[in-house]
Formats: structure tokens, sequence, C-alpha cells
């Protein structure tokens, strides 16, 4: 029986969090980890040795998954799943300059990615959802992809920025010339109503994990 492998056991933790439609970041914090528990830089240490993932981690991770030891098994034997490579973002850091054009399509530095479902837009990129403000529609950690080329029609979930910098995360109740109604997606939020000259951009998304 062949032993098991450092290379495996990151790899089997890198398709547990795809499963679950998260970043590896992600992943650790809905198992009550750091965040940086799972992050590549952390698997190898400064004078070049190998870090394995604790035990601990591991069982954490899969409980925070809901998956048995044996699919665990399976994913470190699973050759890998094709997926979209998309651009990723922390939705706390969206509102800051430098990550969008005027447009609302990704653009320079800081975005990292991550392997997704595939969308048809090769504009598409994915945000990282963190706190509970959109509970129950995203939990901490969900990832949500977002489709600047994809139409939008009432009832849409859309990530919004306005031109003070705010991006937020709401339902699109209305949009005409004079007037931009959203609705939150936590009961205990406002819903927000925009004028079209104080909206920077709006745009539909399409998938998020669950």
């Amino acid at each position: 029986m062949h032993m098991l492998t450092h290379d495996q056991i990151w790899t089997a933790l890198d398709r547990l969090a795809e499963r679950a439609g998260l970043s590896a970041s992600g992943l650790a914090k809905r198992s009550g980890l750091d965040p940086t528990t799972f992050n590549k830089s952390k698997r190898i240490t400064n004078d070049g040795r190998e870090r394995w993932p604790s035990t601990e981690s591991v069982a954490k991770a899969l409980a925070a998954t809901n998956t048995a030891i044996d699919t665990f098994v399976q994913l470190i034997t699973d050759r890998p799943r094709v997926v979209q490579s998309v651009p990723l973002l922390g939705l706390a850091q969206a509102g800051a300059g430098g990550f969008f054009d005027d447009g609302g399509f990704p653009a320079g530095k800081g975005w990292e990615e991550v392997g997704l479902p595939s969308v048809n837009d090769e504009h598409a990129y994915a945000l990282e959802i963190s706190g509970d403000s959109m509970k129950p529609a995203y939990r901490d950690g969900d990832i949500i992809v977002v489709s600047p080329g994809t139409a939008i029609r009432r009832g849409d979930r859309v990530v919004v920025k306005t031109t003070g910098g705010e991006v937020m995360v709401k339902e699109l109740k209305r949009r005409t010339t004079k007037i931009v109604e959203l609705a939150s997606l936590n009961p205990s939020h406002a819903d927000r109503t925009l004028a079209p000259a104080d909206v920077e951009w709006i745009a539909r998304i399409v998938w998020a994990s669950q």
C-alpha cells in the first residue's frame, strides 16, 4: 500500500473546499480555525520543510462540510474535475478602489483565484461573504459568482456598487430611469432606494455556494 503524500492530503482539502463552494480560507473559517490554516503559504515552512495539516483541523473541516471520512479518502484519489478558474475577492474589500474598472469588471491586483462551476461569462468573478449581515441567504464564508455580462431582471440577487464606494448584496425590486429599489436579504436590515446617478454599477449573482 502506498504512503499518503503531502501533496495528496492538501489536494484533498482543496477539493473538499471546492465541493463546498469555498476557498481554502473560507473552509478554515467555517471550520472554526484561523483563516490562514489551509492557505498554500502555510504548506511549506520558511526553511522549506513540508507542513502537514493536523488531524484536528481535518476533522473540523469534515464536520463543517458534513463530509464522511470515506468521502474524504475518495477525494485523495479522485481525478480533479474540470472547473472554471475565476478571480476571487473578499466582499469586504470590494468597496476599496482599484479592484474594478468603471464598468464593474475585475481589474488591478489583489485578486486571488478559485475553481468553481463554469459560467458563461469570461468576465465573471467571485466574492467571498464575510459576516452574518446577509443571513439567511448567505453565510460567512459563502462564495457568490457575479456575472457583469448577464442581463438583470426584477427579483434577481445583485451586487451593487454606489458612487460613494459602498458595495452591497441585495435583491432588485424595481429599476426605472428615476429610481433603483433594492430589497435587503436580511429582514433585520432596511431596504435601499437609490437614484440611478448614485449607482456606479450593478451586476447579477449567477451562482452561490450553499
